[in-house]
């Protein structure tokens, strides 16, 4: 698992951002509206997060799996299902998205955009939430073992309570033989304690914040998101794409190799996923309506929201009239969870058999709703 963390996933970002994202891109973005991508990504965590947050609520499950269940509801597959939903489409006769080819080509670095930023919002937002659940699971378990562990030490520290007991009791008889100048004095000492208790809050505080700083720089650089920077300084310059990008580039061995190594990801992770998945079917402690609320929030309402998130940043002039793209912001509203959930699961080791089950029925579901709203998307774009 941690070759796929450290080393297959960087590698696809990287791979895929570097060959499609140029800085022609980066220029249409900014002048062609298309910025509105991340804002829109970031809408289906916001909005997702909540109505994870809302099944967790009302259905109570195990403490350690909210984190996945609100990763579930937030975190889609923004990277390899968009690549072949529009492929598909593009190749359609009567989209209304124009030329295949030019289609295929636009659409494949929407795609890979997507994929990068949902990326980022993956290996921060779902990374620290599926963090969280499994410091919180170890820190329980570590409580009940040290609740269910025997105390083979009663009968001495019985002994040694009646004993410290007695030296108290012994202690309050004796008539104390302090003065009054050394009660004075002890007095002034309580001001100088208070100021030294005051300096050590605001070091605490000190030492917590850069704590905070360092966790989020270690989220931010973990090797994912490293890859997907790298994919986009690459890609952007152009002096540093002709290196290892083109028949002519001199070090292209590095993209294939890159390549070719990013190709692994899928596979690797489908293995784990069917692996948890024997022993989560027998094993699993997932309520069934927990599985129906993530249905619900991913194939029902989400889907739902993004049409009335789309529907009115067209209406305020915050979209491109480019109708693919409005489609791939629609489709990122309708998509299974990622499949790095189930990446982070085993590298934590907490709901592993859990998220098999998970992604079981939202993959077997979303082969009927991908069709349906896609069928209504293409409906409210012609």
């Amino acid at each position: 698992m941690q070759i796929v963390f450290a080393v297959f996933t960087p590698s696809l970002m990287f791979a895929k951002l570097a060959q499609t994202v140029t800085l022609q891109d980066y220029h249409l973005m900014v002048h062609s509206n298309e910025w509105f991508m991340p804002v829109n990504i970031g809408l289906t965590f916001l909005f997702g997060g909540i109505l994870g947050w809302i099944v967790v609520t009302i259905l109570k499950p195990e403490p350690y799996l909210r984190g996945l269940i609100i990763a579930s509801s937030s975190a889609g597959n923004l990277g390899n299902l968009p690549l072949i939903i529009v492929a598909a489409m593009c190749n359609e006769d009567g989209t209304p998205f124009g030329d295949h080819d030019v289609c295929n080509s636009v659409g494949l670095s929407y795609a890979s955009f997507s994929m990068a930023i949902g990326g980022i919002y993956i290996w921060t937002h779902s990374y620290q939430l599926i963090r969280i659940s499994a410091m919180r699971h170890k820190a329980l378990l570590a409580t009940e073992e040290v609740s269910r562990a025997p105390n083979k030490d009663l009968d001495a520290n019985e002994e040694a309570s009646l004993l410290r007991g007695t030296q108290q009791h012994v202690t309050i008889v004796v008539p104390s033989t302090k003065s009054i100048e050394e009660d004075t004095e002890n007095q002034a000492i309580v001001p100088q304690e208070s100021s030294s208790k005051l300096e050590k809050d605001k070091e605490s505080l000190w030492m917590g914040l850069l704590g905070i700083l360092h966790q989020i720089a270690e989220e931010l650089l973990s090797p994912p998101n490293l890859a997907a920077i790298l994919g986009f300084i690459f890609g952007a310059t152009t002096w540093l794409r002709n290196l290892i990008i083109g028949d002519s580039a001199p070090l292209r061995v590095i993209q294939d190799s890159v390549k070719l190594l990013g190709d692994g990801t899928i596979p690797c992770i489908t293995l784990i996923l069917g692996g948890n998945l024997i022993q989560g079917l027998r094993s699993s402690r997932l309520k069934p309506l927990v599985i129906i609320g993530v249905l619900c929030v991913r194939y029902l309402i989400l889907p739902l929201i993004g049409i009335v998130v789309v529907k009115t940043a067209s209406n305020l002039g915050f979209l491109p009239p480019d109708p693919l793209f409005r489609f791939v912001l629609l489709i990122q509203f309708t998509l299974p969870p990622a499949m790095n959930l189930g990446t982070m699961t085993q590298l934590f080791d907490v709901g592993r058999e859990e998220c098999s089950v998970i992604f079981l029925w939202t993959y077997l579901a979303a082969a009927l709703a991908l069709t349906v709203w896609s069928t209504v998307y293409m409906w409210i774009l012609s």
